[in-house]
């Protein structure tokens, strides 16, 4: 399933909003920002890869992961009703997928976005 056109951060004040007054992690490979607003029927979700994180088509490729781990990873979420920020550090066009997807979760899981499981099985 492809995340439909309506769920990609647009506006510069909307990634302004969520760098200032939301909630952010850092990780080795990426830094994930996340502010929660009721008013969004849905996920909204931006990608920032600057020319520090590698040549056009590497900087191309971070989008086309970070991409792929926000459509894997959003029916897990807690509250989908949220703005999501993910910035790619320099050094992440060296790391593999599988690097980038685990500390992608780690970042979401520190800032509490996945839904709680039930560990008693």
């Amino acid at each position: 399933m492809r995340l439909p056109r309506t769920c990609s951060m647009t506006q510069r004040a909307d990634f302004t909003r969520v760098r200032t007054t939301g909630r952010a992690k850092p990780g080795r490979f990426v830094i994930l920002s996340t502010l929660e607003d009721p008013e969004l029927d849905s996920i909204r979700t931006g990608f920032i890869t600057t020319k520090r994180s590698g040549k056009a088509h590497e900087r191309v490729l971070l989008r086309r992961w970070f991409r792929a781990l926000v459509q894997e990873n959003v029916p897990n979420f807690e509250n989908p009703q949220r703005y999501l920020v993910t910035i790619a550090r320099p050094g992440a066009n060296k790391a593999s997928y599988a690097e980038l997807a685990k500390d992608w979760i780690q970042q979401a899981r520190r800032l509490g976005l996945f839904a709680p499981t039930d560990k008693k099985q």
